[in-house]
């Protein structure tokens, strides 16, 4: 009954052209959330348009609006469920960053995506059931992901590096330069212990290997620990490869170094049990370097030789299924037959505030730009180095 009703309001005011979004625990109710709470619905109008939602509930007898300097609201009552329609004064529903339209009984819904519940106080006795909620839907997305990585892999890195005791000259006559532009940050390696999570195929982890470091990588593709294997044997180095989930690792404090590099992030659809284990890997004093794509690249800007447009929100929350990132290597007859993988795109502030929401501190933030002509002063990468002070 309570979704059939969330449904039912939301296709009214679409009908009557008014902006609107459902927020509190009917927007999470919509989202998969389960949200045990007094039946009450909260949704939110356009505010120069509440009048007219409210003629569009006259059979509801709603109430008289109330209103104060910053907004506005009447209530009416469907069966036992209370539903609030307000406004607040001067501002735009349709740009708000975080609405979103989910299909709900086939119908498409206007909600404030659960993701802004993070930044809200009010919302705050929410936060523990949203992550229990994000954690069993990561379940299922890294077993998706994790079939994705596992099939044809080996074969696009052949056809992407040719064969590893090739590679592995080519490493060695400049590990460090397989290191840029973190290495600056990582200090000399010699003895230090490293844990490289979703560290792919073992490049980063051999040129770490040559330096001296104790080196251990964790990825959920087999077929990636083949070749980090065959590649760390032609170079008479020693790493270790955990074929694991990241977030299924034992807490252990016992790492120098934490690395994470190009393309990972997007796999996890909630970073505060990411940054939680990757703090409870790192020994008091340690460092977690990340370098990632810059999510204006990636969120914001579709670049073709000498053109950019912006072509997407950068703001948009959503979780998207895209092409697993080898397919580009692999022939085109067998592109059509890779499974994709589940990605969620965050921005640069959602990524520091779940860093600094750990506990780590945060040392050094530092954009990089492209080095194509035609895109300079178009970000392109970022290094974040974070700490784990040492409090005792």
């Amino acid at each position: 009954m309570y979704l059939k009703t969330v449904t039912m309001i939301g296709t009214e005011l679409e009908k009557a052209g008014i902006p609107y979004q459902f927020k509190g625990q009917a927007s999470l109710r919509v989202q998969g959330a389960s949200i045990s709470e007094e039946p009450i619905i909260e949704a939110s109008v356009q505010w120069d348009v509440l009048e007219e939602a409210k003629k569009i509930f006259t059979k509801y007898s709603p109430t008289d609006i109330s209103s104060s300097p910053e907004s506005a609201v009447f209530s009416f009552t469907i069966d036992t469920i209370t539903i609030y329609i307000s406004c607040e004064f001067n501002t735009t529903i349709k740009t708000d960053p975080y609405r979103i339209s989910v299909e709900l009984n086939q119908t498409n819904i206007w909600c404030r995506s659960l993701y802004s519940y993070f930044y809200n106080e009010e919302m705050a006795r929410y936060s523990d059931q949203i992550h229990a909620f994000l954690a069993k839907e990561q379940q299922g997305f890294t077993a998706e992901n994790e079939q994705a990585w596992n099939q044809n892999n080996y074969s696009a890195l052949l056809n992407r590096y040719g064969k590893p005791e090739a590679l592995v000259e080519k490493i060695k006559q400049n590990p460090k330069w397989r290191l840029k532009p973190f290495y600056q940050y990582m200090g000399n390696l010699q003895g230090k212990s490293v844990m490289h999570l979703m560290g792919s195929n073992g490049v980063k982890a051999v040129a770490m290997a040559i330096l001296g470091a104790r080196v251990t990588v964790v990825d959920f593709s087999k077929e990636n620990a083949a070749f980090a294997k065959e590649l760390a044997d032609a170079a008479d180095v020693s790493v270790e490869y955990i074929v694991s989930d990241v977030l299924s690792l034992p807490d252990s404090e016992g790492s120098d170094l934490v690395l994470m590099e190009l393309g990972v992030l997007h796999y996890m659809i909630d970073l505060q049990p990411l940054m939680e284990k990757i703090k409870s890997l790192l020994k008091p004093g340690g460092l977690f370097i990340l370098h990632e794509f810059h999510p204006i690249s990636t969120k914001l800007i579709t670049s073709s030789g000498k053109k950019h447009k912006v072509s997407s929100n950068y703001f948009e929350p959503s979780i998207e299924k895209n092409q697993v990132a080898f397919t580009k290597h692999m022939p085109d007859e067998e592109q059509k037959s890779l499974s994709q993988v589940v990605q969620r795109k965050w921005t640069l502030g959602e990524l520091i505030t779940a860093i600094g929401q750990s506990g780590l501190m945060i040392k050094v933030l530092e954009e990089e730009p492209n080095h194509k002509v035609h895109d300079i002063g178009i970000p392109k990468t970022y290094t974040i180095v974070a700490e784990k002070l040492n409090l005792e």
